[in-house]
């Protein structure tokens, strides 16, 4: 998917280009950088850097990665923080601008990012998630790039207190714990199963065995809407996307998945995708929950109240809160999948 979380060794990630977060003198540090210099090779990733240094907090510089599974190493400085009022932010938008700038340059297809200036550097790290996530926002807009940020732990990221209490909320009164499969009845589930697939159905049409009584045969009015042909998943999802007066780019940029993986899915009339990106492009359609519902029935899914992943999606649709790397960032501090593809 274009933009991921992931918990790694920056060291250990086999992109195209790894960001160093280094020092404007491009000497070997502590954190990251040092990681980095020991990993690539000191002796040799510091005499590459001697030809480039100094720069200038904010700008970016590039190595060959040397001993790493990447092919270049990016180094760029981020700003120590003051007061926020230094000029901080403008600085740090630039380290991630002119990193994502020189990937670009040369021709990278993915690059992985530590969280720039957050740790001796002291940047607060809840503004300087926002600063970076807002960059990669912009540049996934206008260009095709996988963008990793990577993260020894949750801790090393601090979202919303706001956002993340009132995601909790939302669990605590939705989230129900399903009872073993041995402590429900045949009946308690195929009624589960029937209200799941068809929600519009009155309940007056269900079969009477759903109460105990053998079932006999499914009234016409369930043999109609079983078992009519429909829209495919793919005929809903460009109905909609027309429907909504949304460009295709546009829609699988900001659903977080590749332009290949939706020409797919738009050539391949019967090809389902994974629940999750069903998810991510209803959220890139910014459809209501009932549409979400609708188009997950038609790739054979359903949101569950007992599904974790599944509560806070409810939660950020049901709240038109359709950001898809907010999403993701939540989702990451929940130990969910992420969305896209």
């Amino acid at each position: 998917m274009p933009f991921s979380i992931v918990r790694n060794d920056i060291t250990k990630m086999k992109v195209h280009a790894i960001v160093n977060a280094a020092n404007t003198d491009l000497k070997i540090g502590g954190g990251v950088c040092g990681a980095v210099f020991n990993a690539a090779g000191e002796r040799r990733l510091q005499a590459a850097c001697e030809k480039l240094a100094p720069i200038k907090t904010g700008e970016a510089v590039a190595t060959p990665a040397f001993a790493l599974p990447a092919k270049y190493i990016i180094h760029t400085a981020g700003p120590i923080y003051k007061d926020g009022k230094s000029g901080e932010e403008e600085l740090l938008r630039s380290a991630y601008t002119n990193s994502l700038n020189l990937a670009l340059e040369k021709k990278c297809k993915s690059i992985a990012f530590p969280l720039l200036s957050s740790g001796a550097y002291g940047y607060p790290k809840e503004e300087a998630l926002h600063v970076a996530t807002e960059v990669f926002r912009n540049f996934l807009s206008e260009h095709d790039m996988d963008i990793y940020l990577v993260v020894f732990d949750k801790s090393a990221l601090s979202i919303s207190k706001k956002l993340l209490y009132e995601v909790k909320s939302y669990i605590d009164e939705h989230y129900v714990e399903e009872y073993p499969f041995s402590r429900r009845s045949l009946s308690e589930r195929a009624a589960e199963f029937l209200e799941a697939a068809r929600p519009a159905i009155p309940k007056k049409h269900l079969p009477t065995a759903l109460g105990g009584a053998p079932v006999q045969g499914l009234p016409s009015v369930l043999k109609e809407d079983f078992f009519k042909l429909d829209e495919s998943f793919s005929e809903t999802l460009f109905r909609l996307i027309d429907a909504k007066g949304k460009d295709e780019v546009e829609v699988y940029k900001r659903a977080n998945i590749d332009r290949k993986l939706f020409s797919k899915i738009r050539s391949q009339k019967d090809y389902t995708p994974s629940k999750r990106t069903v998810i991510a492009l209803a959220v890139g359609l910014e459809l209501s929950i009932e549409e979400t519902d609708d188009l997950l029935k038609r790739a054979g899914y359903a949101l569950s109240q007992s599904k974790k992943f599944d509560v806070i999606v409810e939660y950020f649709i049901t709240n038109e809160k359709y950001d898809i790397i907010e999403i993701n960032t939540v989702l990451f501090d929940f130990d969910q999948q992420l969305l896209g593809a």
